[in-house]
């Protein structure tokens, strides 16, 4: 078979559609202000380009293989262990390929913890409109799994995982902060009292906070992403979503006490024991994490987490002013209402759910800094036209 010629005019066609379209990508978490032209050029000018770099191994020990980013990739998680409530001398982490990368090991993680404890095969629970990562994660590791109902708000249901909660077995429970449609907070302080009561026989909380863990530790309610205030035992956070880079990655982060009861399976020709799922990691996203934290810092995180919830509330005060059914969860980015038409859905990549409470079906925004209000704006104007022959019902319950 005779390859074609690189088709240089076909690339750059599909680059200037992807271009095109970024800006009215709204209903999907992925943040389209992605400023990394300068790493980019940095990265080739430097002869990096043609280098090939991985992060096997335990990023906080010596690597035999001396081609890896280790040095940055600890850097980034010593600047975010302590936004998280870790302790920096006690924090391990690692620079993810992603969100179910971080779901991933929390729960592989937490397994070990617990069987470190009990024999039982612990049981996992999980609320209903917590992230499908988690669902594909239990059958991929053979475990059990509860999932519990949602409230109309999708926050995890109390009474219903008060009732599920089985005394005999070690519970794994899977904590979502920023549930993926509704942008859902479940109630830590409620799910602990719980736990206080029936208390399982061992207990391991992992918290998947894939976007809202990105900007919750610069605003006012950075409490509720502390593991020093409540008490989880591992975290789980998405780069590609609120910190903006061009690819998944992300931040999975605990305890050394935590490490230290993982099946650390010794490699004789790497000298180390892993710890990782992953064998081979990628070193250029630790380094493309390392260059943002030096080029926005705190200050300017925090501005970003301020500018995109005042959108978000922009957004659900104008969809309340032209009367139109929409909903939005207190700290959330997330606005979600009553399903437009298939050519909005497109026009703007809206993502789609359904829920009777609310009415049927529904699909949302999740704001993020590529959309501001002269985005919103044009947004609103495209609702009004397509819902011109259409009666819209008076919005939900709260």
């Amino acid at each position: 078979m005779t390859l074609p010629n690189l088709d240089i005019n076909r690339l750059n066609a599909f680059a200037q559609q992807m271009v095109k379209e970024k800006h009215t990508a709204v209903g999907f978490p992925c943040n389209q202000n992605v400023h990394l032209a300068d790493f980019y050029h940095w990265y080739a000018v430097s002869g990096l380009a043609d280098t090939a770099m991985n992060n096997v191994g335990d990023p906080r020990k010596p690597s035999l293989y001396t081609l890896n980013t280790h040095e940055f990739e600890n850097e980034v998680i010593d600047f975010f262990a302590p936004l998280y409530g870790f302790s920096p001398e006690n924090a391990w982490g690692i620079v993810t390929n992603g969100g179910t990368d971080g779901n991933n090991h929390g729960i592989y993680f937490g397994v070990n913890a617990l069987r470190s404890q009990s024999e039982i095969k612990p049981l996992l629970y999980v609320s209903e409109d917590a992230h499908y990562s988690v669902k594909r994660l239990c059958d991929l590791q053979g475990l059990e799994m509860k999932q519990i109902p949602a409230n109309v708000r999708g926050e995890i249901e109390i009474d219903a995982f008060e009732q599920s909660l089985d005394p005999e077995r070690p519970a794994l429970i899977v904590i979502a902060l920023g549930t993926t449609f509704k942008g859902g907070i479940d109630n830590q302080d409620a799910i602990a009292d719980v736990l206080e009561k029936v208390r399982p026989v061992a207990i391991y909380r992992h918290v998947d906070a894939a976007l809202f863990g990105g900007y919750l530790p610069f605003t006012e309610h950075a409490h509720l992403v502390s593991h020093h205030l409540r008490h989880f035992d591992s975290i789980a956070v998405s780069g590609h979503k609120f910190f903006g880079f061009d690819e998944p990655l992300g931040l999975f982060i605990t305890t050394n006490k935590i490490l230290s009861r993982q099946n650390s399976i010794r490699v004789s020709y790497l000298n180390d024991s892993v710890p990782t799922i992953s064998c081979s990691r990628s070193a250029l996203s630790p380094l493309k994490f390392w260059w943002q934290i030096h080029k926005t810092g705190i200050d300017g995180y925090r501005k970003q987490s301020e500018l995109i919830l005042k959108n978000a509330v922009y957004l659900k005060q104008r969809l309340d002013a032209i009367g139109y059914p929409a909903w939005k969860n207190h700290m959330s980015n997330t606005v979600y209402f009553k399903r437009p038409g298939e050519w909005i859905m497109k026009k703007w990549s809206l993502a789609p759910s359904e829920d009777i409470r609310l009415g049927g079906m529904l699909a949302h925004d999740t704001v993020m800094r590529h959309e501001g209000k002269h985005t919103i704006d044009r947004f609103i104007e495209d609702l009004q036209q397509d819902r011109s022959d259409v009666t819209c019902t008076e919005a939900g319950p709260f």
